[in-house]
């Protein structure tokens, strides 16, 4: 049969109760076939032959079915793949029929392993067709590339490295570094790794080294320390506020008592011109009981008057206190009332400085949270491309050694054209054939093929009419040496001629006979 699909893998979702899952491709045993369950976690199972499924179908050029013991649960994944053994079993006898279906057969199934290969490659890494890689080979042992990790080098080269570097401490000037070592600059405590194998010189910091372009920035702790910094003065400054505000409280509480103090003093001041007032009268009233009794008594007029007098003169006075008293009452009530208005202000400035601060301890707690994410980051994003680079290099290597195997097998000019079979003269022959060598001898224009012992033709008989095949046709000169092989006759048509120094060997109990 001629092979017109490359399809060798077929893959289905279980749903817990289909039990039978059908492959489209030929198969030459039922243990070419690779059964694998993928769970819902990805865990991976291969399965066994007649311990969990069978196969029927071999050797049909449409496949056949795969029958699973147990129905695939939903969530899980049956993949189906033909896997041939990478071995050619086909032996060619000389001078027997030539056997055209084993032949074929045999073509059939290099084709399936350079689709299984082509199917492998398929879901390799590797790198573009434009891209060059001058090797992808590495010589490092087992032991020297334990927890290591496969990375590109300054050339885009694969080597195997340390996950990040090697840590070689504090810089220091006329020191050898190499590509991947790490250091610490002790300037401002920032982390570089080497991009560029070199000898240092020069002072720190590094970003203003001449070596700056050799070294790649990992852990940038000077604007770490920098937003810590303005972080604790935002701090300080909001500690700073909130005190402010207490003392403006305080002072705020202070004027509100001296306002009490004003407004209960005005009260005493007036209780008292009031009482003064009220003596005023009593003195009045006096001066005229006086003035009453000195008309009856002349004696005690110009007594009475005397006294008459003085009462007025202090009830005039004491008049004149209350006014003024009564004034000073005014004059401390607004006093008191200006007081309040200026303590109701402070409080309303404690409160709006209490309000920034806590803004601004809000914004330095921000502000260190974000320096530490970006850290964190940074570190989880060099752990990635350190395990990306592991992963390509693996699969650049295992890409190489499959072309490799690949480029090694029988071309062929199309998928339904002719294998490309080894031409040449008898001259040409290898000098050292081992059994099963296979080629097409220009000298005689016939396949031959080498039994361990001698070249021998392979078919050549020509056809009479129609599809007949009655005739066979040979040579009428023997070139070069030839040993019948031992107990086997060989018969060849006359006449035959033997060219001058060529032996041909009749080993005992075989015989040569020439018609």
């Amino acid at each position: 049969m001629t092979v017109s699909s490359s399809t060798s893998r077929v893959q289905f979702n279980g749903n817990g109760s289909t039990t039978v899952f059908a492959y489209s491709f030929k198969i030459f045993d039922q243990d070419d076939l690779t059964v694998i369950v993928r769970s819902a976690n990805g865990t991976e199972t291969v399965k066994t032959i007649t311990t969990h499924y069978t196969v029927s179908g071999v050797g049909n050029a449409g496949g056949g079915n795969v029958t699973m013991l147990t129905a695939p649960a939903s969530g899980e994944t049956l993949t189906i793949l033909r896997e041939q053994d990478l071995v050619q079993e086909l032996d060619l006898v000389p001078n027997d029929p030539f056997p055209a279906q084993s032949l074929e057969d045999a073509l059939d199934k290099l084709t399936f392993i350079v689709q299984q290969h082509d199917e492998e490659l398929g879901r390799s890494i590797k790198a573009s067709r434009t891209n060059t890689i001058g090797s992808t080979e590495f010589t490092v042992s087992a032991a020297d590339r334990a927890n290591k990790v496969f990375a590109f080098n300054s050339s885009g080269e694969l080597a195997v490295t340390q996950e990040l570097g090697t840590y070689r401490g504090n810089w220091a000037t006329s020191t050898a570094y190499a590509e991947r070592d790490i250091i610490k600059d002790t300037s401002n405590d920032n982390i570089y790794i080497c991009v560029t194998a070199h000898t240092s010189t020069g002072s720190q910091p590094i970003s203003s080294n001449a070596d700056v372009a050799k070294w790649a920035l990992l852990v940038d702790a000077a604007a770490a320390a920098t937003s810590a910094s303005a972080a604790a003065s935002s701090a300080s400054a909001a500690a700073t506020s909130a005190t402010n505000a207490a003392n403006s409280a305080t002072a705020a509480a202070g004027s509100a008592s001296s306002a009490s103090s004003s407004a209960s003093t005005a009260t005493t001041q007036a209780t008292n011109a009031a009482s003064s007032a009220s003596a005023a009268a009593a003195s009045a009233a006096a001066a005229a009981a006086s003035e009453s009794a000195a008309a009856t008594s002349e004696s005690n007029a110009a007594s009475s008057e005397s006294a008459a007098a003085a009462s007025a003169s202090a009830a005039q006075t004491a008049e004149t206190n209350a006014e003024t008293a009564e004034t000073n009452a005014e004059t401390a009530e607004t006093n008191a009332a200006a007081s309040a208005s200026a303590a109701s202000t402070s409080a309303s400035n404690a409160a709006s400085s209490a309000s920034a601060a806590s803004t601004s301890a809000t914004n330095a707690a921000s502000s260190a949270s974000a320096a530490s994410t970006s850290a964190t980051n940074a570190a989880s994003s060099a752990t990635a491309a350190a395990a990306s680079a592991s992963a390509a290099a693996t699969s650049e290597t295992n890409a190489a050694a499959s072309a490799a195997l690949a480029a090694d097998r029988v071309a062929k000019t199309s998928d339904t054209g002719s294998a490309v079979i080894p031409t040449g003269t008898q001259a040409q022959r290898d000098g050292t054939p081992s059994a099963g060598y296979f080629r097409f001898n220009s000298d005689v224009a016939k396949f031959e093929g080498y039994n361990g012992a001698a070249w021998g033709s392979v078919g050549g008989g020509a056809t009479g009419g129609g599809s007949d095949e009655v005739f066979v046709e040979n040579g009428q000169t023997v070139t070069s040496n030839y040993t019948i092989t031992t107990n086997k006759n060989a018969l060849s048509a006359g006449p035959i001629s033997v060219n001058s120094g060529v032996v041909v060997t009749i080993p005992s109990g075989s015989s040569w006979v020439v018609l």
